[in-house]
């Protein structure tokens, strides 16, 4: 078995460095992907190679799942599940909310989750059973109610057919709860519910490695995490609307969330 501890330790300097990459550069080529405005940098690319690399020496046995590549399924064995930059968009803009996201999963279950924001040195991860934490500071959710809750809700701007339902979730989590934020990464999103800087986030459409870090985290701060539209439970090797919570939240959180189903399947 793994020491998840150590392999903790032994990423960390690279995940740093990845995140140094993302803050020290500037400026890189840029190019389309398929859906509406959707985009992946050399820098996306380059930073993903390199966690490549460092990563299969770490763990020479575990497949390596990331975005800007063409991935075979998800199965039982060790899986490394990588976003190289998480929130590209405000990387191009130099909007500074942008983070490197590594999820290790066993038996298709996030078993250690690392995220990290080079704008703000801050380090977030978890182990399956260890509790989460933010440099090594112990972080949980929050115990607001959901009548003062702040949500973060993504726009999934690369799928038309889900802006409807998108809409009807951000007009009823501002009239029914407090507040509504967008900011343009979901792994970072899911460590803010972790640490309690929100309350709720929900994204209807993201790919395993915008959430399998991430998931980890908010879990282990106490939170929950779900895949409400999924037919087949809890599933991290396919797309899927995900949602997370603190506990005072849930139900009125996950009952908005269900009623926006019916908009999507009109």
């Amino acid at each position: 078995m793994t020491d998840l501890s150590l392999l903790k330790e032994q990423i960390t300097p690279y995940i740093k460095q990845a995140g140094a990459r993302i803050r020290d550069t500037h400026s890189s080529p840029v190019h389309e992907k398929a859906g509406h405005y959707n985009f992946v940098t050399d820098a996306d690319v380059a930073n993903q190679e390199f966690l490549r690399e460092k990563l299969s020496a770490l763990l020479p046995e575990a497949c390596f799942f990331a975005e800007e590549q063409e991935n075979a399924a998800l199965t039982d064995a060790y899986t490394w599940i990588v976003d190289p930059i998480d929130g590209t968009l405000n990387f191009m803009l130099n909007r500074h909310f942008s983070c490197v996201s590594i999820g290790l999963t066993l038996g298709r279950e996030p078993v250690l989750g690392m995220v990290y924001n080079p704008f703000t040195d801050e380090l977030f991860h978890a182990i399956r059973g260890q509790g989460a934490f933010c440099n090594d500071h112990p972080i949980h959710v929050s115990r607001s109610p959901f009548e003062k809750s702040l949500t973060t809700i993504g726009t999934a701007p690369y799928n038309a057919e889900l802006h409807e339902a998108t809409i009807h979730l951000m007009h009823e989590f501002l009239t029914r709860g407090g507040d509504i934020r967008r900011t343009g990464s979901a792994a970072l999103d899911l460590c803010d519910v972790a640490s309690g800087r929100t309350d709720v986030f929900i994204e209807l459409i993201l790919s395993p490695w915008d959430f399998s870090a991430g998931a980890l985290i908010v879990t282990e701060a106490g939170g929950v995490f779900d895949m409400p539209y999924s037919e087949n439970g809890i599933d991290f090797g396919k797309p899927t609307a995900i949602f997370a919570s603190n506990q005072p939240c849930r139900e009125k959180a996950m009952e908005i969330c269900l009623a926006a189903k019916e908009l999507i399947q009109k």
